[in-house]
């Protein structure tokens, strides 16, 4: 296990444990942080590890969630049975006592798709007509039609994803990212995050990006559009530069001086985050500039690119926080959840998505940066082969599926140009190489270098660790 403890703090360490919360753990971040007798403004760009446990192929992820699920049937996983059979009873073998969402105690239905599936790529990777633009660059992708979950509702199916556990108050991935590695770029956050799109109530919660019982430096940064990209960093009126360093360098002092009395992580904390807010006076402006940007580049993510608070725009934002070294960039796309109206709904959000998905993979690889840079897309589980409502109307949707869903993974040592795992004829279980979200966890840390069982933190008298007590590596998934 790893467990980064700091056997020669200097100060008041009794009363620092006394406290309790954080224990070892914490003394291992304040270490990282540059010990109890520093000012601890570089511990941004610093992890715990002091070395990585296996050679890196990556350096950073971004991550684009698809929060509501979407459906697996019109997008990545065709399944001509159900063309066959729509209408007709799902068989009660398949779903005799199994758990459903919505749909407990409804007749089950099989739904097929009104889509049409083209082959595409080296590998001839079938991808529905509602993604041409991904389906140009699937020699890049590896498309996981295997994917498992355990969480059959969307609140803790997206807390699962993020965290490795269905209730809340664990640390997230981008979290544990940036307590393990830390950061590249002193100038801006280890893990940001960015919203686009609504959904039925499915409000992103800053839980989702916590860091749970860890320092909370490592929690995930949302940068905000339109508007103030980050609420309370620019100066109020009265106040210039000058005067906020200042200001900044006596209360800096102040929460020194009790950090070296008391030890309390927070205090390191808070010194570090007032330093990283005014580095980011200058370094989010920049960032969040456009205008430099060719328009070879806003042709490559499509004319929503140029609208803020689109999904186009942030995946944009995304390779501009990838060049500046941020370690995990979240994407949080929201409108999947189509329990009914689906063929017409994914339309349109496959529309608003197709385009700058294929764009962040085309820029990244001639910047030279999708070869170390971890590509996700995924949401929290996918849809069911069943029907909601009248499978004869129009207005027919389909509910949450656990057991069986698809996500694609790119870039940094992933695979290129392939399909992994396969469910069953109806898409409702999957009968080769299943792949569960600890185990895509695992995988991730693995390619960024670290062992998945040895990044942990004590917690609570246990040993904590993104995994939880699951996952493993998927080989098959590596390049």
């Amino acid at each position: 296990m790893n467990q980064p403890v700091a056997n020669s703090a200097e100060t008041s360490r009794r009363l620092f444990l006394r406290r309790g919360a954080f224990g070892l753990g914490a003394l291992g971040f304040l270490q990282a942080a540059g010990g109890l007798g520093a000012t601890a403004a570089s511990a941004p760009s610093r992890g715990v590890l002091k070395e990585l446990h296996v050679p890196p192929r990556a350096k950073r992820v971004i991550f684009l969630f698809m929060g509501g699920g979407p459906s697996q049937f019109e997008t990545l996983d065709p399944k001509p049975k159900l063309n066959q059979l729509w209408g007709k009873p799902m068989p009660d073998s398949l779903t005799q006592g199994e758990r459903v969402a919505q749909l407990q105690g409804a007749p089950l239905v099989i739904l097929g798709t009104q889509r049409k599936f083209v082959k595409a790529g080296r590998a001839g990777i079938e991808v529905s007509d509602l993604l041409p633009q991904l389906r140009k660059v699937t020699d890049e992708l590896t498309v996981v039609r295997s994917m498992q979950t355990d969480a059959i509702n969307h609140d803790p199916g997206v807390t699962f994803m993020q965290t490795g556990h269905q209730l809340p108050g664990r640390p997230a991935m981008g979290a544990w990212l940036s307590y393990g590695l830390g950061s590249e770029n002193e100038n801006l956050p280890a893990y940001m995050v960015m919203l686009s799109g609504q959904g039925q109530d499915q409000n992103a919660k800053t839980r989702y990006w916590t860091s749970g019982f860890l320092p909370t430096i490592h929690q995930g940064v949302q940068l905000r559009s339109p508007g103030e990209p980050v609420f309370y960093l620019d100066n109020p009126a009265g106040m210039n530069s000058t005067v906020r360093r200042r200001i900044l360098d006596s209360v800096r002092e102040l929460n020194q001086a009790w950090l070296e009395t008391v030890g309390d992580p927070e205090i390191a904390t808070r010194i570090a985050q007032y330093e990283m807010a005014y580095r980011m006076q200058t370094s989010v402006p920049e960032l969040t500039d456009l205008t430099r940007e060719p328009k070879s580049v806003f042709d490559l993510y499509g004319d929503d690119a140029r609208k803020p608070g689109t999904f186009a725009a942030n995946c944009l934002l995304a390779r501009r926080l990838a060049e500046r070294g941020v370690r995990f960039i979240q994407l949080y796309h929201r409108g999947w959840d189509h329990h009914d109206g689906i063929q017409g709904r994914m339309i349109q959000e496959c529309k608003k998505i197709d385009q700058p998905c294929a764009g962040l993979l085309r820029d990244l690889k001639q910047r030279g940066l999708l070869k170390d840079t971890l590509v996700i897309w995924s949401g929290e589980f996918g849809r069911t082969p069943m029907a909601q409502g009248d499978a004869k109307s129009e207005n027919y949707g389909r509910d949450h599926q656990m057991r069986a869903f698809t996500s694609w993974v790119a870039g940094g040592g992933f695979k290129a140009g392939a399909v992994h795992g396969a469910t069953d004829e109806f898409g409702y279980n999957v009968v080769d190489r299943p792949v569960h979200v600890h185990d895509l966890h695992a995988t991730m840390l693995h390619l960024l270098g670290i062992d998945h069982l040895r990044l942990t933190f004590k917690y609570q008298a246990r040993e904590h660790r993104l995994t939880d007590i699951a996952g493993k590596v998927v080989p098959s998934l590596l390049a």
